[in-house]
């Protein structure tokens, strides 16, 4: 069941890197317009999620690559905030946006767990 979970966590991290290529309009719209060189930002967050994703994946790897998830985890926090105080700007509810909230510590729950796996 363990290895289901840490599986599930590299796709889904991986699945969210490649979006930030595929859907890079979006990932940039839902940064406050303050962030600099957004465009890049998203770039750039994207190769991260998805080199962590598979240093996840490797076991040589995995512990360290799960913290450093949850430390990547923390420091997105606050655009999750931004986009839940400004959630008349998106396509999407207002109460998926503030759900979003807790579920980002399950995520860091998550990967610490896997990382042991």
């Amino acid at each position: 069941m363990r290895k289901i979970a840490l599986y599930a966590f590299c796709v889904l991290f991986l699945a969210a890197g490649i979006g930030h290529f595929a859907m890079e309009s979006f990932f940039t719209g839902m940064m406050p317009e303050w962030i600099p060189f957004r465009k890049a930002v998203v770039y750039i967050s994207g190769v991260m999620e998805i080199a962590l994703a598979i240093g996840l994946f490797m076991k040589r790897t995995r512990y360290d690559t799960g913290f450093l998830i949850a430390i990547f985890l923390v420091l997105v926090f606050p655009v999750n905030i931004y986009m839940a105080f400004t959630a008349e700007n998106y396509d999407v509810s207002a109460i998926a946006l503030w759900l979003r909230l807790p579920l980002q510590f399950v995520l860091i729950w998550w990967v610490l767990k896997v990382r042991k796996v």
